[in-house]
């Protein structure tokens, strides 16, 4: 168990990895070799790569995104870049996201409006 201290610098780090993820613009074509090691890069903060995040299933990627720390709100921000990410190239990341939708929603105790309606539309994709 982490304390206060280093749990709060953490957190910093991973709010500021997830941050810049989500402020990358997937559209839907091919990612150039550039901007694909620029999500590596992001991703080994993790301890994931592209590969990776292909392979794991879903509960392992769970376990693994738990394992570094990721508050509910940092996994709701993680699923929501795979699912912007699902949008580049083939790569088909929503499964993924709606199991930590799921995870979250369950694990969380607390009955949250908007990852229900994320959990709705990563089922209608």
């Amino acid at each position: 168990m982490l304390n206060k201290g280093l749990r709060d610098n953490e957190s910093i780090r991973i709010d500021n990895v997830l941050k810049t993820l989500r402020s990358l613009d997937f559209v839907p074509q091919p990612l150039t070799d550039d901007e694909k090691f620029d999500i590596g890069n992001q991703l080994k903060e993790f301890g994931l790569n592209i590969e990776t995040l292909v392979d794991y299933r879903d509960e392992e990627l769970i376990t693994l995104l738990v394992r570094r720390h990721l508050d509910f709100n940092q996994l709701e921000q993680f699923a929501d870049f795979l699912m912007e990410f699902s949008k580049a190239e083939s790569y088909n990341f929503e499964n993924k996201a709606l199991a930590i939708y799921h995870y979250i929603q369950r694990e969380s105790k607390v009955f949250s409006f908007g990852i229900n309606a994320k959990i709705t539309s990563a089922k209608n994709k």
